[in-house]
């Protein structure tokens, strides 16, 4: 896994070599470190996260399961600590982050990609959690972000006929923002990316931090302690120069 910053933008590839980008332990810890450490980044103003040779992720990297997954210890750790501590790094983050998606997306990929704010993807890419072939479950905070993101109705048809889907229709199911052509979908992705630095960083921070503590899965609390210094903006520059350069009808200077 790596992550690049260029003009503010970080790009974070999956890599996975001759496995379709599958999750290893070890990249579900990376994937943990690189969004907490982007969280406290300056001048970092959103992140775009896709997968390497054509493929987003296609799930958990099967063979190291033999180590951990018929304990229950042990298969806890791995679901509590590795991977919801990498999807729930994301899940913290305030920076706008876009999945460009292409190919496999299955499994623990359906889940990173659920963390995203915005999904696009190519109209060759698919989408599943066959896990029921291999004989075990989502694991429960897991199944609760997909069910979050994806609905019900798909949830159910993935995880229980194992169903793989065509991104034509999770964009008509909701779960997508757009589905491109794949020769199309760096300059969409593009596009994106720069209406985004045009708008207000801290705007976007504070939409984020909003839109987590309205979610059904927000801690009691969430809203009332939000309340208390929702306002405090105020008197920042960002909002000062954003309502000054709409009254004398110039670009802001974010």
């Amino acid at each position: 896994m790596t992550c690049d910053v260029v003009g503010g933008v970080a790009q974070v590839l999956l890599r996975h070599p001759g496995k379709f980008n599958a999750m290893s332990r070890a990249m579900w810890r990376q994937l943990r470190l690189v969004f907490q450490q982007l969280q406290q980044a300056d001048g970092v103003r959103c992140v775009v996260l896709r997968g390497a040779d054509g493929h987003f992720c296609a799930g958990g990297d099967i063979a190291e399961y033999a180590a951990f997954r018929f304990d229950p210890a042990g298969l806890r750790d791995f679901h509590e600590n590795d991977v919801w501590g990498g999807l729930q790094a994301m899940l913290d983050c305030d920076l706008p982050i876009v999945a460009q998606i292409e190919g496999h997306c299955m499994g623990a990929g359906v889940e990173i990609a659920s963390c995203c704010d915005l999904r696009l993807a190519t109209d060759t890419a698919d989408f599943g959690a066959p896990i029921a072939k291999l004989g075990f479950p989502m694991a429960p905070r897991e199944a609760q972000l997909v069910l979050r993101a994806l609905g019900e109705r798909t949830v159910r048809e993935m995880l229980l006929t194992a169903a793989v889907l065509p991104a034509d229709e999770l964009l008509r199911r909701g779960f997508l923002n757009a589905v491109h052509a794949p020769e199309q979908m760096e300059a969409e992705t593009k596009k994106r990316v720069d209406r985004m630095l045009r708008l207000g960083p801290q705007a976007a921070r504070l939409n984020k931090q909003t839109l987590r503590a309205l979610a059904p899965s927000a801690p009691a609390g969430a809203l009332a302690l939000l309340l208390t210094q929702a306002y405090a903006y105020a008197p920042s520059a960002e909002h000062r120069e954003g309502i000054a350069a709409f009254v004398e009808k110039r670009p802001p200077n974010f």
